[in-house]
Formats: C-alpha cells, structure tokens, sequence
C-alpha cells in the first residue's frame, strides 16, 4: 500500500512539469562517474551477479583505454526481496550525482522506478527485469540489457508444439512479472494453435500449504503438461511437493523457465532430496556462445567468489551474472561516448520540487539529468562483444540474437538437449552456426535430442489424462431409420459398423476411455448429423460417432479423426442392359467412320494403281478388268490378302503406311467389337449430376442427409425439385416409377449408402463420376487430443486389416455386385451374330444365282438342239446331261461350240430325218468328248 501511494505522489509532482533552477556543471571529463545498482544481494540472481558487477568496474578501471582516465564510481544497495526498499533506494540514488542505475532485479519494481526514470532522466539499464510489458513506448529510459521473456515463451511454445501437445497448465507467481509471461505465452501458444486450459496463481509469499491445495487442485485436470513460472527462491518448493503428490511420475511434463537453470548453476550441487524432486525436467537457460572472453571469464570466477562461499557452498557462475557483467561494460562505452561528443555531467533541479521543502522526506533534493537523453542514445548505439556475445540492440531495444538453451534435468546435473532461436527455432547446432544461413523454421528442421521424462522413462509423455472425476464421456450416436448396418440402435443395443469401428479403436489406446452411448434423434426420421456435431460445441456431448461425414460447416463445429470411410456424393439412376443384337458388328464404327474408312480403300487402290499402271502388268488389261484390280487389290488389304505385287517405290511406300493404318483400325475395330459382344452394356439417360442440374425433374435424396444442403446452396437446384426418403425401399420404389409416376429421375446420396443399396438392386448403377469428395470421421470438441489418438488407432486398423475385416462382416453382399455399373462377362448367343450370318447367306445365294443364269445362257447357246429336242429324253438323261455340261471347263464347251459351228455349216442342207440321226450321233460325240476331256484334265 506505501508503494501505491509513494508512486500515486511522484507522478502527480513530477510527470510534464517544465524544468528551470539551479545547474551544477562538471567538467567533461570528470575524475570519476557516479553509477548505482539495486538488488537483492542474498538471491539466486543477486548473488552471482553482484560479484560480476564488481569484477566489471575493476576491470574498467583498471584499463585506462575505455573512459580516458575517468573512474566509475559504483555504489550498489541491497533491496533484500522488497519493492519498497527498491523504490525508497532508487529515490535516495537521484538525490544524489548518479548518472544511471544498474537494476532493479525484479519486474514489478521496473515499472514504478521506471516512472522516476522517465521524470528524471537517469537511463535504469536491467539485466534481470525480463517483463514483455517494460516497453520502450512507455518507459523510454529502460533499457533490458537480458533476453526478454516474450522469446522464453516463444521457446516454450515451439516446444510444446513440436511435442505435438495442445494444451497445457501455467503455474505462476501473481505479480506483474508471472501475469504478463503468462499472457505472452498463451498469445504464442495460440499461434500454433495450442492454449492454456488453466491458469494456477500462486502469491508472491506462497506457503507450502498455498502450493499443496493448487497443485492438488491442478491434478484433478486432464493436462499433464506443466509450465513453472515462479521465483527460484521458492519454485524448488513447488517441485518438491508435486513429486509428494506424485505429479513427477510417469505421464507429466514439467517445462520450468529459465529460473531453474539459474537455480542449477549457482547453487549448485544441490541437496539430494532437491535434486531427486526435479529429475525429468525441462528448462531454458538463456544461451552465451562460446569466446575466449568468456573463458577466460570463467576461469577467473572461481578467485572471484573465494571467501564468499555461503552455506559451505562456492556461488556459481550463472547467465544473469555474464548479463551484469556486459551491463557495466555497455554503460561504461556509452559514457566514453557521451564525454566524446561533448557531454557534461550536470543536473537541474525541477521547478515543481522547490514547494516540496518542507517536510521529512526531502524530494527537493530530486534532480534531473540534463544529459540524460544523450547518455541514453549512446547507451543504444553500442555494438561491443561481451562475455554474452555481441551486445548490440534492435529497433525494438531488444537485445540481438535471442536465444535459449533448452535443458534436461538428469542425475545430478542436467544435459544440453538442444537450442532454441528466434532465427531457426529448434535446432541440435548451436545458434550462431545459422545466423548466417537463411531462416528455416519448417518442422522438418526442428531438432532436439532424445528426453529423459519424469518417471525416468525415454518415452514422450501424450500430455494428459481423462480427469480424476470418474465422470464417463457421453458420446453421442445417430438413431437411424435406414441403412441400420451403420448404426444400428435397439433399446441399450448399439451395434453396426461404425460402432464396431469406434470400439476396435478405443481397445488399440494405451489407456481406459470409460463412455456411455447417447441416442441421438426420434426414431422415426434419419437426424441431421451436423445437429449432433453442434451438440459438442453446445457442451452436451463429449464426441460423436456414427456415419458422420467430414464437410466443410462440420469441421467448423468440431475436430474429427482421421476418415475410415472414403465417400462422396453420387447419382444413381435406372439403367437398362443394352443388348448387343444382329448389327452389332456395326456398332465399333460410326456411320462418318464407315464412310471415311470405304472411302479411303478406294482412295489407296486408285493412287496404288496410278502408280502401276505403267510399270506392272497386274494393273494393266483391259478397261474392265483394271477397276476390278483397283476394288479388290483396297478392301484385300484389311484383310492383308492381296497378291499383285507392288514394283515402284512410291507404291510401296504408300502401301506401307496405308497397311499400317488399316493394322491401327483394324486392332481397333476388333477390341471394340470384343467389348460390345462380350461385356455387360448399361446405359440411362442420366449421364451425371450435369444431367440432372440442366433438367426440371425431381430428384431424391436421403432424409437428414447433407446433400440437400449442398445441393441447394453450391449446385443451386431449386429445392422444390427435391425430395427426402427414409428407406431404401422407399428409393427403388420412387425411381422405379419416375417422375411421370410420382416419383423421381434420380436419386443424389452419399457412396457408402449407395453401394449398400446397389448390393442387392442390379437394375440402379451409379452415373457419373462422385461431384464432393469426402470421408465419415469420429467428432470430437476442438483442439482435443483424444481425436489425434483415435486417428492414430484408425491408421493403425486401417494397415493391419483390422477395418477391412469390420467392412466384409457388415456390408460385404453377393447377390450383385457393389457397383451396378461394373462389367459382367457374359456368354455369346447365336442372337449376336445372326445379322452377319444373313449377310453371308445372301451374298451366297446371290453369287450362285449369277453364276447358274450365267451356266443357262452358255448351255442354250452352245447345245440349243438340247433344249430342242428336251422332250425326247428323260428328265434323268437332261439332268446328266447338263450337270456334265457345269463339270466341264468353260473354254473347253467354247473351241467345241466353234468346231462343231464349221462342221455343221456343210449339213445344213439335210432333212428333218436326218436329224434324228444326227442328234444321236451328236449325243455320241459328246459322251466320247467328254470322258476325252475329263482324262485329258486327269
């Protein structure tokens, strides 16, 4: 309250009053500069650094290069663990010729002597206040001079990230300093989309009894990740009684800030009983790359602390004290600086201060450095290598190079696991090795070494538990109507594929999930699975199962396991077998690919024998005969059975390439053919859903399904064209009718339904290809790690075969195939080919019916006295008569009709009674020729 009330009086008196009173100049280069330091002597921090403050101005004036002669005048106070002592000391320091001040230790006292700084003008330069909200905006003349703790807690953040936990438990201390590390890492934490589930405040005086019931409290939550950010002059205490809790076991994370390897290595070693309640721990310790300053640094410290061992104990060298030790060195360049460019030492009393004379309290003896700003410009401007590395600050006045050490508590020290960065984030090389190499902070390039975690196992802890409560997850279940083989609910039953998927699932997690089953939905209508999802966001469910697709407005409401059903919407429509009938054999060709094909035959043969014609007497003779040569040297090519060879070079080169075109077609021709006798041809006048958006019929769809929604919002279908369904029968009855029957075109559902549906209905098949494509999922509340698990458990079944085997026990079917529109080898029947058969038997019968006129006109002109004298014989003797007249060759009945035509030109003269004679000897000759004829072709 002193406090409160101390800073309420300063600001009023000496926030923007004007300056004027009494100067007092020095000269340039004074013998000496007058510089204080606050803090707590006795703490971890105070400790170590208070000798490195001291070492620093031995070593500065000691070397007469770095102010010329001037001294450093230092007078350091003990704030014993107090706020007030800081300010009433920070006070008494500007009553005085102090050109900066080194501290204070503790953030909550920066930022009310902070506001002093600001009035007066004296720079207040910390190497311990790390508080992300000591801004340069608001405090001007605070410089931190260590690593501010908005990258620590970036560096826990990544951390938990690249652990791939999401949430995690803050224990603090409730100042200034634990609230606002806290608040800066839960923003960074929900960058990575990670969060804080709970906020454990701790008072700055916490008793053991305070830590006990909080930390009993916080084991009552599901998160096992911790992350300590407390002082270390008791966070050693908390460690202690969470390991008599039992919360340093197997399945917590402990990740303490960078107090703990402060800790570690100035008081150590530590007492076994203190070493024993942090073993698995993580820390961070603010990372110095190695230098021969800092070795040498080092080798020193040990004659630096002898005679001031406390407890029997030597104090170690921690980072705060190489900090401490750059902070006087920054502080004495920016001097040397300052007294370059011509600065004088001197102050000004403030002109609101005289009215304060009265009184005990003296603050008219508070005055402003008049050279104030240019000592803090300076103090900016340094770029110097110090035991910390190069000190030089960014336009955010944060120091270069930020970087951590990231700390395995084991035995009875710790090991170096790896380093973290603001440039490459997590990395097993050390950070000044990338500096120079372009920013890589993809996963792929985070590094740490192996852990050994509370519990002393090597295993990665998964984060958390279910609560202590004994409460069981309610999870909720689609009370379905239709397609019962999903989820199946009878009374306290639940079966189905879905169910059996979920608990195969749960038995593959290293731990219990104890659960009831909720029914969700009337019985009488399929529920809306988005519903039951927004049930989650809702708090009235714990997670959700059943056929719940993943789409888009779902993902929005909840997180959901990896898919253990690939699905989609499809069309299913009515289709017909299309036989392959007589003219199939016409069918692998259009009527343009007919004509083109008969066309480019006569084409080939008309260019081949142009180009013979001159050179080849197989494309020479008579008018006649050469358009017969041309029509049957083209169509025997497609069947690469013409003889006329080819003797010019261009006919051959043309036959080439037309012989490999007809191989092409032919091929072609023939695997088309094969397919259409061969396999089962369905068609429907419902190509897809293209067909189904450009008409006016209704289609249906499945009741509580998300196809309605997405096919009025995305394909723009009007919804009076839509209607719902509850069954499957209800489906092939409605697209058995149609739409002139009351019915519909089409239905719009879901692939896994639809194969069900399609196991036993041959005459539906799915048309067109599947327009979304998406998957069924568990639902489970955002960020929830049990998703991650049961998406790992359905990886799992999904390789080992696990979930094939669910799937043939539910849906497997046999009476038809799963898709309607799959092919089916079918047997040929004499149907198909009856066409080709009549073309044969026709061009038969044609063939024979000319040649047999052809015979009749040569029998009558070269034996006319046989038809003459026909009803002389027998039917029997003219029958033989004329079949030995087809069996005799034609040129043969040619030279005898000639001989017998000049043989009987002398007989003419004779009479009718002659000719019976003669036509027996005629009949004679003939008999005798003909055995001649037959023995000459023997």
């Amino acid at each position: 309250m002193v406090r409160v009330w101390l800073l309420v009086v300063l600001i009023l008196f000496y926030n923007g009053f004007p300056l004027n009173g009494v100067s007092t100049n020095v000269s340039t280069r004074p013998e000496s500069v007058s510089i204080g330091a606050i803090f707590a002597f006795k703490s971890v921090i105070g400790k170590a650094s208070k000798i490195a403050i001291e070492a620093a101005v031995e070593d500065i004036n000691s070397n007469s290069e770095i102010l010329g002669g001037t001294k450093l005048k230092l007078e350091m106070k003990d704030s014993n663990y107090s706020g007030f002592l800081a300010i009433v000391e920070a006070l008494r320091f500007m009553e005085k010729d102090i050109v900066a001040i080194i501290g204070p230790q503790s953030s909550v006292t920066a930022h009310v002597i902070s506001h002093l700084a600001n009035v007066l003008q004296v720079p207040l330069l910390s190497f311990s206040s790390t508080d992300p909200t000591l801004s340069p905006v608001q405090f001007p003349f605070f410089v931190r001079t260590a690593q501010n703790d908005l990258y620590q807690m970036t560096a826990i953040a990544e951390l938990v990230d690249f652990y791939e936990w999401r949430e995690v438990i803050a224990v603090y201390e409730d100042d200034d300093h634990g609230r606002n590390g806290i608040a800066a890492l839960g923003d960074k934490l929900a960058e990575r989309r990670c969060k804080i589930s709970y906020k454990a405040a701790l008072s700055p005086d916490a008793s053991r009894g305070e830590i006990t019931n909080l930390l009993v409290k916080v084991a009552l939550f599901e998160t096992r990740i911790l992350v300590l950010h407390v002082p270390g002059s008791w966070g050693l205490t908390v460690f202690g009684v969470a390991r008599y809790l039992g919360m340093m076991d197997t399945g917590y994370v402990w990740i303490a800030t960078n107090w703990l390897s402060t800790v570690l290595d100035t008081n150590s070693p530590l007492a076994q009983e203190a070493t024993d309640d942090i073993q698995g721990v993580i820390t961070l310790k603010m990372y110095t790359p190695e230098s021969e300053l800092k070795r040498k640094f080092i080798s020193r410290w040990s004659n630096l602390t002898s005679g001031n061992e406390i407890n029997g104990h030597s104090i170690g060298l921690n980072a705060y004290a190489l900090y401490a030790y750059d902070t006087v060195w920054l502080l004495a360049r920016a001097l040397d600086a300052f007294f370059e460019q011509g600065g004088n030492i001197s102050f000004s009393n403030h002109s609101q201060v005289s009215k304060l004379q009265k009184g005990h309290l003296h603050l008219d003896a508070l005055s402003i450095f008049d050279g104030g700003n240019l000592l803090l410009d300076n103090i900016l401007q340094v770029s110097m290598n110090g035991l910390t590395g190069q000190v030089r600050f960014t336009l955010d006045r944060d120091l270069i190079h930020p970087a951590f050490e990231v700390i395995n508590v084991i035995g009875n020290g710790y090991r170096k696991i790896g380093y973290w960065s603001n440039h490459s984030g997590l990395s097993i090389l050390p950070p000044e090795t990338l500096w120079s190499k372009p920013s890589n902070r993809s996963s792929l390039n985070q590094k740490l070494y192996g852990m050994i975690w509370p519990g002393q196992t090597p295993e990665k802890p998964r984060g958390w538990v279910f609560p202590n409560s004994g409460r069981h997850l309610t999870i909720g279940v689609p009370n379905r109507v239709s397609y019962r083989e999903f989820v199946s609910v009878n009374g306290q039953a639940v079966t189905g594929y879905c169910i059996d998927v979920f608990t195969a699932a749960l038995s593959l997690l290293p731990y219990a999930v104890p659960y009831k089953l909720q029914p969700y939905g009337d019985g009488h209508t399929n529920p809306s699975g988005t519903e039951l999802v927004r049930l989650i966001t809702a708090g009235e469910l714990d997670a959700a199962i059943g056929d719940i697709a993943i789409i888009t407005n779902r993902t929005r409401l909840a997180d959901f396991t990896q898919p253990y059903v690939e699905s989609g919407l499809v069309v299913v429509a009515p289709v017909r077998n299309t036989d392959s009938g007589a003219w199939a054999f016409l069918r692998p060709f259009t009527r343009s690919m007919w004509a083109v094909t008969a066309i480019s035959f006569l084409v080939v043969g008309t260019v081949v024998w142009i180009l013979e014609h001159r050179l080849n007497d197989d494309f020479r003779g008579p008018p006649r005969r050469q358009a017969v040569t041309i029509l049957w040297f083209s169509f025997s090519t497609w069947f690469f059975s013409h003889k006329e060879n080819t003797v010019s070079a261009l006919g051959r080169l043309v036959l080439v390439i037309w012989l490999f075109v007809v191989l092409i077609i032919n091929s072609s021709y023939t695997a088309s053919l094969t397919s259409i006798l061969t396999v089962q041809q369905l068609s429907s006048p419902i190509k897809g859903i293209e067909t189904l958006q450009s008409s006016n019929d209704p289609i249906g769809y499945q009741q509580g399904s998300y196809a309605l929604n997405y096919l009025i919002n995305e394909l723009k279908i009007d919804e009076s064209r839509l209607k719902p369904f509850n069954s499957p029968e209800e489906f092939a009855k409605a697209l058995k009718d149609g739409p002139h029957k009351g019915g519909v075109v089409a239905m719009v559902d879901d692939r896994a339904y639809i194969e069900l549906f399609l196991s036993t209905r041959c005459e539906f098949s799915i048309v067109g290809q599947a327009f979304t494509k998406n998957g069924w999922g568990f639902a489970f509340p955002r960020d929830s790690p049990l998703a991650v698990d049961m998406s790992t458990a359905i990886l799992k079944m999904s390789e080992n075969g696990d979930l094939q085997r669910i799937h043939d026990k539910w849906l497997l079917r046999r009476a038809c195939s799963s898709q309607g529109a799959t092919m089916e080898v079918d047997r040929l029947h004499l149907k198909s080919f009856w066409g080709l058969y009549f073309v044969c038997g026709l061009a038969f019968l044609i063939a024979l019916l000319f040649h047999f006129l052809k015979a009749m006109r040569q029998f009558s002109r070269h034996y006319p006295h046989e038809l003459r004298y026909s009803s002389r014989r027998s039917p029997s003797a003219r029958l033989q008569t004329f079949i030995s007249f087809m069996d005799e060759k034609e040129e043969e009945v040619r030279s005898r009709s000639k001989r017998r035509q000049l043989e009987g030109g002398s007989s003419r003269t004779d009479n009718r009674s002659a000719g019976n004679s003669n036509y027996d000897r005629e009949d004679t000759e003939f008999s005798s020729n003909k055995t001649i004829g037959t023995a000459s072709q023997v």
